[in-house]
């Protein structure tokens, strides 16, 4: 049972404690990027861990970056789309630069030799589709972005247009890539929250609520007074983290690729960089 083994810590001591409300269960997953031979038995704990919690608003969110890169990007929106067809537990899905991208290429076949460079090459394969070799062939990338529209299903289609760029949930604020410095939360940019990187790390300055984000690829889990990185890396790594929010307390999950196969990982939510991994 998840509720056995799973590492629990409260949040940083240092000034006012993070939390979410009463009531309320929140589980959040990083970058997934086209490995759905890692989520698939990460979202069974989670599953698991929300079916036996007496919580009454259970609240589960992915951070965006779905696709491209790994080799299954059609394969984890079909899962995704079907976690969200309904029932007790409340998805969000945000909106990751890749998807932004792989959006934009069924509009504009221009930008499909750039979006192929980071991932999404791997991504129109996962549709049957097949990226043009040559960058400056104007009229290939024209029928790849045709070939790509009619392997988009209606359904998946509809994932990538409904996409949300950021959900706040108590103390926390969830968003793909961070927060611009000294902007209130209210009033981010679109472009910063599945863009921003340096501007948003390097920075010191806390914000109104503690950002947890993706994006930024870390060997661990990265944690602080400010914010929550949960991108470690899957697509490369073989390691795909999750974090549970259940009132003060911050707990993780993690699914690891061994030699032996996959295998699921605790994880503690350290308030200093990095995190302490041991095996289930």
């Amino acid at each position: 049972m998840i509720g056995n083994w799973l590492a629990r810590r409260k949040s940083s001591n240092a000034g006012p404690v993070a939390s979410v409300p009463p009531g309320t269960l929140v589980w959040t997953v990083g970058d997934i990027h086209g490995r759905l031979d890692l989520l698939r038995p990460l979202l069974g704990a989670v599953l698991e861990d929300f079916a036996r919690s007496a919580q009454t608003r259970k609240v589960l969110i992915f951070l965006g970056d779905y696709v491209d890169r790994g080799p299954e990007s059609q394969g984890v929106i079909e899962l995704l789309c079907r976690l969200a067809d309904g029932g007790p537990i409340e998805t969000v899905f945000l909106r990751g630069n890749h998807e932004d991208r792989m959006a934009a290429f069924l509009e504009d076949p221009g930008i499909g030799p750039t979006w192929c460079d980071y991932g999404g090459r791997e991504a129109l394969r996962s549709y049957g589709v097949t990226a043009p070799a040559d960058r400056a062939d104007k009229e290939a990338w024209a029928a790849a972005s045709a070939d790509f529209n009619a392997a988009l299903s209606d359904r998946h289609r509809a994932f990538l247009r409904d996409l949300k760029f950021s959900v706040s949930v108590g103390d926390y604020f969830f968003v793909h890539a961070g927060a611009r410095p000294g902007v209130p939360l209210d009033q981010q940019s679109r472009h910063d929250m599945m863009w921003i990187r340096q501007t948003f790390l390097d920075d010191s300055r806390t914000f109104e609520k503690i950002i947890v984000h993706g994006h930024t690829p870390t060997d661990d889990i990265q944690s602080d007074h400010r914010r929550i990185g949960l991108d470690t890396g899957a697509y490369a790594t073989g390691v795909l983290t999750a974090v549970r929010l259940e009132g003060e307390e911050r707990a993780a999950l993690q699914t690891a690729m061994t030699g032996s196969g996959v295998e699921l990982w605790r994880s503690e939510v350290a308030t200093t960089k990095g995190a302490k991994r041991s095996a289930r």
